[in-house]
């Protein structure tokens, strides 16, 4: 089977979306190819949350937040931590991502009809100090509709470039190789996988039922990294943050595979920071699964206090949303693959939200009433409340002495002593007597309440964990959650993809997860929440307007 075209894109994600898109508005015919059915179209994305980091936006000039592109861009590098000599690349990608973070991105979205909630949220608040990661400044901004509304507009000016004849849409096309001739990339070869009817996300067949050749001026890869393959996140865990973890969820489907980097690399592109990853540290068990060991994000705020497996308060500034990557290292030195959050009904009904577009039906739904309803009202809300009923990982209690029992009976060791953890909530509990103390978790949750829109919706008014009129107390089993390649195939601004020696590989761009969102790794060691879609937008935007620039 021999397919032609201008440009042929591999992966029909977020960033596939957004390059064949531009490409066909700049009438290039773009063959765009997936190894999963029609029914997983937008990838990865289509599950988010739909968080965007945006600076200095008019949502966050409406909410008083002073922010700059100065300011943005040092939390950046002070998240990303540069220091190797293949960092050039990514440094120079983070830099424009940020100005267009600044500038292009907002209205570039809102003239293809993407609308964003009206208050910024502040999902990663930093390390503790202001050269420490994170943001310094609320800058997660959710779309209306979530993740499937971000990827419609795009999605529909790809079928209706397909229906032009300047797309053609081939599923269940695995690319298995490059073609390289005369040290340039002209095609790509690969298995015609038989037919799969399995919903959105679902583990589709690998089977061969024959094979294909398609050939083009131009080859974008854009397949996303390697989350849902747990052979390839153990193979490359950095030492850094410890041992990799026996028991692991999943945050991405199983076609976040991972084989399209090896299948680049063995056509000279060059695989940079394998050993950066972004995982998550607040991971749950989902009760209704979607692919097989399907773990939801829990976005807490922060009041929950944390405790390590053995019932070891997880010290300052490590609170739940501050610093992911810093957790993860300490969690990862407690000798155990799980943590514990333990909190009240006040508090979960306020403060508990899940990541992920499934999750939050309201706000995907864009139905303004339910969502105002789950925000403001003193309820919880029911994707949290199913998690409370059915979830593997929710114990809860009339008294501490129950509450531990059920956690040790859960995890069938008696690790947790009751005389510990009960120290530490009774002191914790004892600083409210008063509006001052020296508990920093009390202090920054007294400060995320001096924001507006998170004292409004986001976080509980402080009070005793254990008075009973909050009551029951509640513990929530934490896992690690896979979800983020930070590293990926180099590419210079343009989004060309770069070989060992730095030169670019004629014929070949890389653009999203799969090149760790831009560069080969723009966010270095750890992200600024919000920067993973838009590093797909932003990469996606630059390979079609480059590949159409030299076709």
């Amino acid at each position: 089977m021999q397919l032609h075209a201008d440009v042929i894109v591999v992966g029909a994600g977020l960033a596939g979306l957004v390059a064949t898109a531009e490409l066909a508005a700049q009438r290039r015919r773009v063959l765009l190819l997936d190894q999963e059915p029609e029914a997983s179209l937008g990838g990865q994305a289509f599950w988010s949350l739909g968080g965007l980091f945006l600076v200095d936006s008019p949502e966050q000039r409406r909410a008083r937040i002073h922010d700059s592109f100065e300011l943005a861009w040092s939390d950046w590098l002070a998240s990303a931590r540069f220091d190797r000599p293949e960092d050039e690349h990514p440094r120079r990608f983070a830099r424009a991502y940020v100005e267009f973070a600044t500038s292009e991105k907002r209205d570039w979205l809102r003239s293809l009809g993407v609308r964003l909630l009206p208050s910024p949220g502040w999902a990663e608040r930093g390390g503790g100090h202001a050269l420490a990661p994170g943001n310094s400044v609320p800058r997660f901004h959710l779309v209306w509709g979530t993740g499937p509304a971000l990827v419609e507009p795009f999605e529909r000016r790809v079928r209706e470039a397909a229906g032009r004849g300047l797309v053609q849409l081939a599923f269940r096309h695995r690319v298995d190789e490059l073609v390289v001739e005369r040290g340039g990339v002209v095609g790509v070869d690969g298995a015609l996988l038989a037919r799969s009817l399995v919903g959105r996300g679902q583990a589709s067949s690998r089977e061969p039922v024959g094979r294909f050749q398609a050939r083009a001026g131009a080859v974008l890869v854009a397949s996303g990294g390697i989350g849902g393959n747990l052979e390839l996140v153990r193979r490359y865990w950095p030492e850094r943050l410890g041992s990799p973890p026996s028991e692991v969820l999943t945050g991405v489907p199983a076609s976040t595979d991972g084989r399209m980097l090896q299948v680049a690399e063995r056509a000279g592109a060059h695989w940079i920071g394998r050993d950066r990853m972004w995982h998550y540290t607040e991971g749950v068990r989902n009760w209704n699964p979607v692919w097989e060991n399907h773990g939801i994000r829990i976005l807490p705020g922060p009041s929950a206090m944390w405790f390590d497996a053995v019932g070891r308060r997880l010290p300052a500034p490590l609170f739940p949303g501050f610093d992911t990557v810093s957790t993860l290292a300490h969690l990862r030195a407690s000798g155990h693959d799980h943590s514990w959050l333990v909190l009240n009904r006040r508090i979960i009904a306020r403060e508990f939200a899940l990541s992920g577009s499934e999750q939050n039906p309201d706000i995907t739904g864009r139905d303004l009433e339910a969502t105002l309803r789950s925000r403001l009202l003193p309820e919880v809300p029911g994707p949290i409340q199913a998690f409370l009923d059915y979830g593997e990982d929710f114990v809860l209690a009339g008294n501490l002495r129950e509450l531990v029992d059920g956690m040790n009976l859960l995890t069938g060791e008696r690790l947790i002593e009751h005389d510990l953890i009960e120290r530490e909530i009774v002191a914790r509990d004892r600083e409210l007597a008063n509006p001052f103390g020296k508990d920093l978790q009390l202090m920054a949750v007294r400060s995320a309440r001096r924001y507006l829109p998170d004292r409004l919706s986001r976080v509980v008014a402080p009070h005793r964990i254990l008075d009973p009129a909050a009551g029951p107390l509640i513990a929530v089993r934490l896992h690690i959650l896979t979800r983020k390649t930070l590293g990926g195939l180099a590419t210079d601004l343009e989004a060309r993809a770069l070989g060992a020696d730095g030169g670019p590989i004629g014929g070949l761009w890389a653009a999203g997860e799969v090149a760790g969102f831009g560069g080969g790794g723009m966010h270095g060691y750890s992200a600024l929440e919000g920067s993973f879609l838009g590093g797909c937008l932003f990469s996606g935007l630059q390979a079609a307007r480059s590949i159409a620039a030299r076709l």
